[in-house]
């Protein structure tokens, strides 16, 4: 098994890492090939479908699905940074390069703040919904919506950075295996010969806004919503309002729970335990995302039905 080394001094460097995926049971490897490859093909088609249903439907041109058509673009985009990758595992030796390896982290952890941040930007679009509504036009007009967006991109952008930059500093010289699907930061930091205090440091600041404040922010949002919907008298007006607000808590609970799970645990947890978590916020959310967001969404159901009879009869 090539090591993949390059001498540098008395040091070594590594040049390539070899990715161990998810399991190491010959017997399961076909099988959950298979089955990833459905994922993520379900994931393109539904995050895509998605995309498209938003754009070509005036109607649904509101804030609400700006940022759900942002949020499928970057499910879209950070599954695809990771499953093609991790497909490789199942059939042959997974090896990535240094250079790779460090431009997957990168994306990676753009992609997975920007999904931090825009679920809570709709959650904060779901209160003034609800809470203020008739000053959600005002309140989530297109320049504050598009403000929000810059943010979410722009933070990141900075956390990217932040993780990227300590990550490029360390040596790694205690091997080049690392036992994940992909290049995240635990794995990595356990092959440095070097300090990783500046990284770990990064990591609690970053996750703690990113992860903590969100998971707090959230809760209180809607709470509040929760209160204010108790308050309509309108049995329906209730129902909508329920509606509107249950596929939001869904999707935000499988990503907030499974990635504070992997970053907030002790180090000392098992890695085969950080993979599975991984799976779940990474790979099965941005294929539930569509789902979650179109079988309970009656506009959605509506605009798709439109779009169909559209192109099947022109």
């Amino acid at each position: 098994m090539s090591q993949g080394r390059m001498a540098s001094g008395n040091d070594s460097s590594v040049t390539e890492f070899i990715l161990l995926g998810l399991t190491q049971q010959p017997e399961l490897q076909l099988p959950l090939f298979f089955v990833f490859l459905g994922i993520y093909l379900v994931t393109v088609v539904g995050n895509i479908g998605l995309l498209i249903l938003i754009g070509l439907n005036s109607h649904l041109h509101t804030p609400m699905y700006y940022f759900l058509f942002n949020l499928s673009f970057i499910d879209l985009c950070y599954s695809s940074v990771i499953t093609p990758k991790m497909l490789m595992s199942f059939v042959k030796q997974n090896t990535i390069s240094y250079a790779e390896c460090m431009a997957q982290l990168c994306f990676f952890s753009f992609f997975v703040i920007d999904e931090c941040c825009i679920l809570t930007s709709m959650a904060y679009d779901r209160y003034v919904a609800i809470c203020m509504p008739l000053l959600y036009k005002v309140t989530m007009s297109y320049q504050v919506c598009l403000t929000l967006m810059v943010g979410v991109y722009a933070m990141g952008f900075m956390g990217a950075m932040a993780h990227t930059v300590c990550m490029l500093k360390l040596t790694f010289c205690h091997g080049n295996i690392i036992n994940h699907f992909m290049c995240d930061i635990p794995p990595l930091l356990q092959l440095s010969c070097t300090s990783t205090y500046s990284n770990e440091l990064v990591i609690f600041i970053v996750v703690g806004i990113n992860v903590i404040v969100p998971s707090l922010t959230i809760p209180v949002s809607y709470t509040l919503i929760l209160s204010n919907i108790l308050h309509i008298r309108s049995r329906e007006g209730r129902s909508k309002a329920f509606s509107t607000c249950s596929s939001h808590i869904i999707a935000v609970s499988l990503f907030f729970g499974s990635s504070a799970f992997m970053y907030l645990k002790p180090s000392a947890e098992s890695l085969d335990q950080d993979k599975v978590s991984t799976v779940f916020y990474t790979i099965l959310g941005p294929m539930m995302n569509p789902f979650i967001y179109s079988l309970r969404n009656k506009d959605v159901q509506i605009a798709l039905s439109k779009t169909l009879k559209k192109r099947m009869f022109s």
